[in-house]
């Protein structure tokens, strides 16, 4: 007996096997692209994700019989709407929350708004929030938003292509700035804002409850078994914490992906203009945390645009000095997050000289990322969050030896790698509770985590690098004033 779990990230779709021993089976990915354009456009088509996913899961099918499959569980990156007529299909591509275009709308919301949105929604309004994003729409493309009738989220999305259900999840909706917080609803000051009601948005239940059965189509499109349970998920980002192990308070997860994020598992939320707050899957907890917006996206910036590839560029940054000659490079290339929530932010690299090579550009960018980490983890203790010593380290950037000793020496920390822990596999897991091979999210946890090594920091780096951080903070203010000026 088998389940599936399927993300939708930044770039790709990933689906997971996992049997009822907690082993995963097999594995597949799809890539999909993201538009991007002038002003900060960064748009996905819906129908992508619903294509990878399909192809995914007839790969992950290959070798075993459907009827084995005991059900699936979607997750995927938050904040990104779905804008839908009256029956269900979308009207134009999604807002991705790396899309800055909002800028003119977050400044008019926090203007007027914002001390209302921050209290029932617990963040400040940014570009990366789907109300600014959906008010972006409203404002500049008035004849495609008076078709929108109902509005929902990318695996929710997905999910009811499938099942045919209109639901979301408390997480989910806790990235949309239309909930309030702490009731768990839908709020309608806020749904007025961009002329929504409550009627155009999705039920909200809890992650794993069951929300329907693999229709005939979907069957068709993904070899799966017709009336296959399906639950509803949630966010990526939990899923992650979840999977890597981070389960009770003060567990902690450093994640290096398309963003990057140190989120902290605790049993209360920290209001914060600069802090992230979410709950987590098991009740009355919540995984507050930092986030920057280009974490890996900065080396996949680097590699498309220089040429090469990430395998070459940890192989010839491992012999490029701590510091890089003097070559610091700020990662700021859709704006930031923690701690400056400033989306017209812009990266640089400073201090080139002539005796810099391809090598030293590619290991300034990845201590360009661990700086701005570091910039995260140094608010999280400033605001009172408990950091530890260790973190689970996720990512597709875990995977390079080099990047993650930069990351634990530049931090201080402890790396802990697990052998599993990426979102899918977390989706994975919470469709095993919901099929009976694991009790709850603790014996879930217990089960299928795996611990396959630790990266420790070097405390003579770790004090080079602090003298680095101070450069890179004198840096950011200098961009932060120059971003002003634009």
């Amino acid at each position: 007996m088998y389940v599936l779990g399927i993300d939708f990230g930044g770039g790709a779709s990933k689906a997971t096997l996992l049997d009822k021993n907690g082993q995963v089976v097999a594995t597949a990915t799809a890539e999909y692209p993201t538009h991007y354009g002038d002003g900060g456009k960064a748009e996905q088509n819906p129908m992508d994700w619903y294509n990878a996913a399909c192809q995914n899961i007839r790969s992950v099918l290959q070798n075993i019989n459907a009827e084995d499959v005991k059900c699936l569980c979607f997750d995927a990156a938050t904040h990104t709407a779905v804008l839908m007529d009256e029956n269900g299909v979308p009207i134009c591509n999604s807002v991705y929350w790396t899309d800055t275009r909002s800028v003119k709308e977050k400044q008019y919301l926090a203007e007027n708004f914002g001390k209302e949105i921050f209290e029932k929604c617990k963040h400040n309004v940014d570009t990366i929030w789907s109300l600014p994003e959906i008010l972006y729409v409203k404002n500049h493309f008035p004849d495609v938003y008076k078709k929108v009738k109902k509005v929902t989220f990318a695996k929710d999305f997905v999910r009811g292509k499938f099942t045919g259900d209109f639901v979301t999840d408390y997480i989910e909706a806790q990235g949309s700035m239309l909930f309030d917080f702490d009731k768990k609803e839908w709020d309608e000051r806020l749904l007025s804002l961009v002329g929504l009601t409550k009627e155009s948005m999705p039920k909200i239940v809890n992650p794993l409850e069951r929300v329907g059965q693999v229709r005939d189509e979907a069957a068709l499109d993904t070899g799966l078994k017709v009336g296959t349970p399906v639950v509803c998920g949630a966010t990526d980002t939990v899923m992650e914490v979840f999977a890597a192990g981070g389960i009770k308070n003060g567990d902690m997860t450093l994640k290096l992906a398309t963003a990057g994020r140190i989120c902290v598992v605790s049993n209360e939320y920290y209001p914060d203009k600069n802090i992230i707050n979410y709950s987590h899957l098991k009740e009355k907890m919540y995984y507050p945390g930092s986030g920057t917006k280009s974490c890996a996206a900065s080396l996949r910036w680097f590699r498309d645009t220089f040429g090469g590839s990430f395998e070459v560029f940890s192989e010839i940054a491992e012999d490029i000095p701590i510091g890089c000659d003097g070559l610091v490079f700020h990662p700021y290339l859709t704006g930031e997050l923690t701690p400056y929530a400033n989306p017209m932010l812009r990266g640089s690299f400073i201090g080139i000289s002539a005796g810099h090579t391809k090598a030293h550009f590619a290991r300034a960018v990845m201590e360009g990322v661990a700086m701005s980490l570091l910039d995260c983890k140094t608010y999280l203790k400033e605001k009172g969050v408990q950091v530890g010593n260790s973190a689970y380290v996720i990512g597709g950037g875990a995977k390079s030896k080099v990047w993650r000793q930069i990351v634990a020496d530049a931090l201080g920390l402890t790396l802990v790698q697990t052998e599993n822990n990426d979102s899918s596999f977390g989706s994975a897991m919470c469709a095993g509770i919901s099929a009976g091979f694991f009790a709850s999210f603790d014996e879930a946890s217990k089960t299928c985590q795996k611990v396959i090594g630790e990266t420790k920091p070097i405390p003579e780096n770790t004090e080079k690098y602090a003298k680095i951080f101070a450069k890179y903070k004198k840096i950011s203010k200098f961009l932060t004033e120059l971003s002003d000026e634009r």
